[in-house]
């Protein structure tokens, strides 16, 4: 008997071990949480450039901004910016912008030269899109949650629903994939083109999707039990979400890792670095680092 309470009293230490061994292998050995750059009011939208360069925005204060993977520094990429807040590249090296000063979605070009690719929706003002991902063939799915703005003259939503939509590659479409929603915010897709992620921050909920061939969506699983403001993969198909810090989940939705931030909350998150093995991470009034084993799938 003592035999066999000796084998189940190893088991827990057992997992506990296989959980930290796995949680440390996410993370650069002895890597710690190091702060870039501070002073802005609210960090959001991180992008990652071909080359490493990191682009992020300080919303309130209406600006881009964008630390330079080859000297580690951090400067102010373009302001005015349209109040923007998600960024994504597209295929084409333009960076994509949700432009929330007038509910716009803009494609910033090499050099700053804006294209402004929505402006409306049947005629309405989209609530003001905050998140987006550029899925392999160039289209653009991107969440429209209602925030009001103290610069907005409209005290109201026009459209009923707070929705996800597709921005076909043509850029001449755009399509309602996702309808059900209280407030979607953060969004990724894999690097295949068949799997997207949508974070419901407005009922605490992260759901998968398959990406069907015409880019509607289907297969509506529950991924975790909690919300985002925004999300990021790494190249082993885990998904990193944000609030409060960084918490890690891998592709059947199980918590592997949680990254604390020393601030009351943590909006955004991305891979960035010439080797992308550096998670970049908005925070408040601050963006920070972490070095990772792993990268991201840019």
């Amino acid at each position: 008997m003592k035999k066999v309470l000796n084998v189940f009293l190893a088991i827990p230490i057992l997992l506990s071990l296989s959980c930290k061994s796995l949680q440390t292998s996410l993370i650069a050995k002895d890597a710690e949480v190091q702060l870039v750059s501070s002073g802005y009011s609210f960090t959001e939208g991180p992008a990652v450039a071909a080359n490493g360069d990191v682009f992020f925005t300080d919303q309130p204060n209406d600006r881009i901004l964008k630390w330079s993977a080859k000297n580690k520094t951090v400067s102010v990429y373009m302001e005015p910016a349209g109040r923007s807040n998600g960024l994504y590249f597209d295929h084409d090296g333009n960076l994509l912008a949700c432009a929330d000063e007038k509910n716009e979605l803009w494609s910033i070009d090499p050099n700053k030269n804006v294209t402004v690719l929505i402006e409306d929706f049947q005629g309405k003002k989209l609530n003001g899109p905050n998140d987006l991902w550029v899925d392999p063939k160039g289209g653009i799915y991107f969440t429209d949650p209602f925030y009001k703005r103290p610069y907005w003259s409209r005290t109201e939503q026009e459209l009923e629903k707070q929705n996800v939509y597709y921005l076909t590659p043509d850029q001449k479409d755009i399509i309602t994939v996702a309808n059900d929603y209280v407030r979607p915010n953060g969004i990724i897709g894999n690097k295949e083109g068949n799997l997207l992620y949508v974070a419901d921050i407005g009922d605490k909920k992260t759901y998968s999707y398959t990406i069907n061939p015409d880019a509607s969506l289907g297969n509506k699983t529950l991924f975790a039990d909690m919300g985002s403001d925004g999300m990021t993969m790494d190249n082993q198909g885990n998904v990193y979400l944000t609030g409060n810090g960084v918490t890690v989940f891998n592709s059947k939705g199980e918590q592997i890792l949680h990254i604390p931030i020393d601030q009351k909350w943590t909006a955004n998150v991305t891979f960035g670095g010439k080797d992308q093995k550096t998670l970049f991470i908005t925070a408040m009034n601050s963006l920070y680092s972490l070095k990772m084993n792993v990268k991201g799938i840019r």
